[in-house]
C-alpha cells in the first residue's frame, strides 16, 4: 500500500501510523505485538494479520492468517482483508496521509538522501546493497502489489508454479496500476515490473539477475525448480547462524568463496563472514538453511514451503537426485506449500471506480488476483493444457506486450478471456462473484493504469497539480463507502 499525503499526494514516510494501527486493534480487542528495528516500529502482529513495512517507511504491507476454503474461503478473506484496509486508513489519518490506488507512485524522489531518509533499517539490505552490488533504491519510490498466496499439494506444486509463470501477462493486463514514473509517463501500463531486471542489472553476481528472469521453459518437477534456483550458476545468500530466523530481519554469515547453496548443503559446514563485523564464522548446515532460502528468487510467482518435520540433510540431498524424491520427501514431512503470486498490481476501489462500475465491482477489487489464482489452482489440469496450447514462448512474449498496452491488444485479450473462463470453472459458484472487476476490466478494456493515466493527462497545470488531482480521483476509498 502506498501512502501520501492526503491533500497534495507526495508519498509520505510513515511516523505516527503504527501507533495510531496500535490503538485501533487494541480497541477492536486484538492483542496486538510490536516488531522493531534500530529503535522505531517496523510491524505489528495480530492474531489475524501482520501490518507492517516493505522496504521503505513509505510503502505499507498487510499479510493476513490463511482462511480455509471449505469455511467461507474468499468471503471471509475478503471480510478481514476489508478490515484491515479500514483500519489503515484510519490510521493514516496521524499522519495526513491516504493510500493511493496505484503500484508504484507516480512522481516520487529515488536519489541518495530520499534512499536514505526512508529505508527500513533491515540487516538484508546491507548485504544486497553493498556485498551483492544491487540498486536496491530502485524500488524506494513504493512499489506495490496485491499478491495472492494459495496453498497447493506437494504433488501439485510445479504445476501450479509453471501456470502462475506462464499467465502473467492476463494478470498485467488485468491488474496493471502503475503508467507513471517520476511524474513521467512511461508508454506502460506496469511499470513497476521493471524493478527487478533494473535492480539486478549490475549484480555482483550473475545468478542474481538469473533469478528474476523468467526461465526458457516450464519446470519439471521440484529438483529441476530447485537445481535452477540452488544449483550451479547461481550464489547463495547470507545464510543465518541461528535456527528460526527470520529471513528480512536475521544477522547472516555470508560464505567464503560466493558458492552456489547446492554446494553448501553438500558439504555440511562452510566458513564465513557474519554480516555487519566480519567475524569468522563457520555454519553446521541443515535443512533450515534450504528452507530459508526460498525468498532468493524474483518471478512472477515464487513456490513457498514450511517443513513439518524437518528432514536430515543427507535424506533431503538423497531425495533430490532421485526421480520424484523431493515430492515424496516433501509430502513425508508434513510440509506446507503455497505459490505466492507477485504479479497483480495493487489495487483499491477508488472514487472513480466507484462510480463507473458501482459498488459490486468495487467490493471485488482486493479478491479478484486472489480469486483468479485460486480458480486456476482448483481447475489446475484444465490450466495446465491451457498453458500448453498457448505455448511457452508466446505467453512470454505476450507478457511484454500487456506490460506495454493492455488490453488494447487483441491477443493478451484473448489470453484474459481464456484464462478468466478456466478460473472461474475452478470456483464454486458462492465465489465466482469476486472476479466481478477482473470481468468489468475485461468488458470495458480498461485496466486501472488506463483510468490513473486518463485523470493525469486531463488536470491541468504541472505535476503538482496533477499529482494532486489523483487524490481526488484515485485513493482508496473505506470499504463501507461500497458496502463492504
Amino acid at each position: 500500500m502506498i501512502p501520501v499525503h492526503d491533500q497534495h499526494g507526495a508519498s509520505v514516510s510513515v511516523r505516527h501510523y503504527f501507533e495510531a494501527l496500535r490503538s485501533i486493534k487494541q480497541a477492536s480487542g486484538l492483542a496486538v505485538q510490536a516488531h522493531e528495528l534500530a529503535g522505531r516500529c517496523v510491524g505489528l502482529r495480530t492474531p489475524l494479520a501482520e501490518c507492517g513495512l516493505d522496504n521503505g517507511f513509505n510503502l505499507l504491507e498487510t499479510a493476513l492468517a490463511p482462511v480455509s476454503e471449505q469455511r467461507g474461503g474468499l468471503t471471509q478473506l475478503a471480510r478481514r482483508a476489508h478490515v484491515e484496509l479500514a483500519h489503515a486508513l484510519r490510521a493514516l489519518q496521524a499522519d495526513q496521509a491516504c493510500i493511493l490506488n496505484a503500484s508504484q507512485h507516480p512522481d516520487c524522489r529515488r536519489d541518495a538522501q530520499w534512499y536514505a531518509d526512508v529505508c527500513v533499517p533491515r540487516p538484508i539490505y546491507q548485504e544486497l546493497r553493498d556485498y551483492r552490488g544491487w540498486h536496491h533504491a530502485e524500488g524506494i519510490d513504493a512499489k506495490a502489489q496485491n499478491g495472492a498466496n494459495t496453498s497447493v499439494p506437494v504433488a501439485l506444486a510445479i504445476d501450479a508454479l509453471n501456470v502462475n509463470l506462464g499467465f502473467a501477462a492476463a494478470n498485467l493486463a488485468l491488474f496493471a496500476n502503475s503508467p507513471l514514473e517520476s511524474g513521467q509517463v512511461t508508454g506502460l501500463k506496469e511499470t513497476r515490473t521493471l524493478l527487478w531486471p533494473r535492480a539486478l542489472a549490475s549484480a555482483r553476481f550473475g545468478g542474481d539477475l538469473k533469478l528474476c528472469t523468467r526461465p526458457a521453459r516450464p519446470f519439471h518437477d521440484l529438483a529441476d525448480f530447485f537445481g535452477w534456483m540452488f544449483g550451479p550458476g547461481t550464489v547463495s545468500r547470507g545464510l543465518p547462524s541461528e535456527p528460526d530466523a527470520d529471513y528480512k530481519d536475521a544477522r547472516t554469515v555470508l560464505p567464503d568463496g560466493d558458492p552456489c547453496l547446492m554446494a553448501i548443503l553438500h558439504a555440511g559446514r562452510w566458513s564465513g563472514r557474519r554480516l555487519g563485523d566480519s567475524a569468522p564464522v563457520e555454519l553446521r548446515v541443515d535443512a533450515r538453511h534450504f528452507e530459508y532460502s526460498q525468498i532468493g528468487q524474483f518471478l512472477d510467482a515464487r513456490l513457498r514451503y514450511r517443513f513439518g518435520t524437518l528432514p536430515p540433510l543427507a535424506d533431503l540431498l538423497a531425495a533430490w537426485r532421485r526421480p520424484g524424491g523431493l515430492e515424496t520427501l516433501f509430502a513425508s514431512c508434513d510440509t506446507a506449500m503455497y505459490i505466492e503470486g507477485r504479479i497483480p498490481g495493487a489495487g483499491f476501489a477508488d472514487p472513480c471506480l466507484l462510480e463507473e462500475a458501482g459498488a459490486a465491482v468495487a467490493r471485488s477489487v482486493l479478491m479478484a488476483p486472489m480469486a483468479v489464482q485460486a480458480g486456476l489452482q482448483a481447475n489446475l489440469a484444465q490450466a495446465v493444457a491451457l498453458m500448453h496450447d498457448w505455448g511457452w514462448q508466446r505467453l512470454g512474449a505476450l507478457r511484454q506486450t500487456a506490460m506495454a498496452s493492455g488490453l488494447e491488444d487483441e491477443q493478451v485479450r484473448a489470453l484474459c478471456i481464456d484464462v478468466l473462463a478456466v478460473a472461474r470453472a475452478g470456483l464454486p459458484a458462492a465465489d465466482r462473484h469476486w472476479l466481478a472487476y477482473a470481468d468489468f476490466v475485461m468488458e470495458t478494456r480498461r485496466n486501472a493504469a488506463d483510468r490513473l493515466l486518463e485523470t493525469w493527462l486531463a488536470a491541468p497545470g504541472g505535476r503538482a497539480q496533477k499529482l494532486a488531482a489523483l487524490v481526488t480521483r484515485h485513493v482508496a476509498l473505506d470499504p463501507s463507502r461500497y458496502g463492504a
